[in-house]
């Protein structure tokens, strides 16, 4: 008789092959990269970088960023309604560095990671409405 205490649903499993192994170095540097450019965009805008590194705070100051008022962040929480927000919040953010809605429309759906590294390093300018 085998007395071992197993997990029959697989969950802790799943949780070990999320987050070991070649998936979590890809997601690692993927945060990394995004931090990186998160970090030039609130600089450029006038708020500290390190900011950049705090996960749910970063949504928050996006949202400032892009024009609108931080608590709005808590409809990134509701499921239809996040993805809607999306869009404005990227509009509203190109809008705010000059960019038009073809870079918008990369910022929220192609790569934003690249998106946030080409408003950061690059030559736009942050405007205040």
């Amino acid at each position: 008789m085998n007395l071992a205490i197993s997990d029959s649903n697989g969950i802790s499993d799943l949780f070990a092959s999320i987050f070991s192994g070649t998936a979590g170095v890809v997601a690692l540097i993927f945060y990394i990269v995004v931090v990186i450019g998160l970090w030039k965009v609130f600089t450029k805008a006038g708020y500290a970088g390190i900011l950049a590194i705090i996960p749910i705070v970063n949504v928050v100051i996006l949202v400032r960023i892009a024009g609108l008022n931080g608590w709005l962040a808590l409809l990134y929480l509701i499921p239809v309604v996040n993805f809607v927000f999306g869009i404005v919040v990227a509009i509203k953010l190109g809008e705010r560095f000059g960019k038009g809605g073809l870079f918008s429309f990369f910022l929220l759906f192609v790569f934003p990671y690249i998106g946030y590294l080409i408003l950061g390093f690059g030559d736009a300018r942050y405007t205040k409405a």
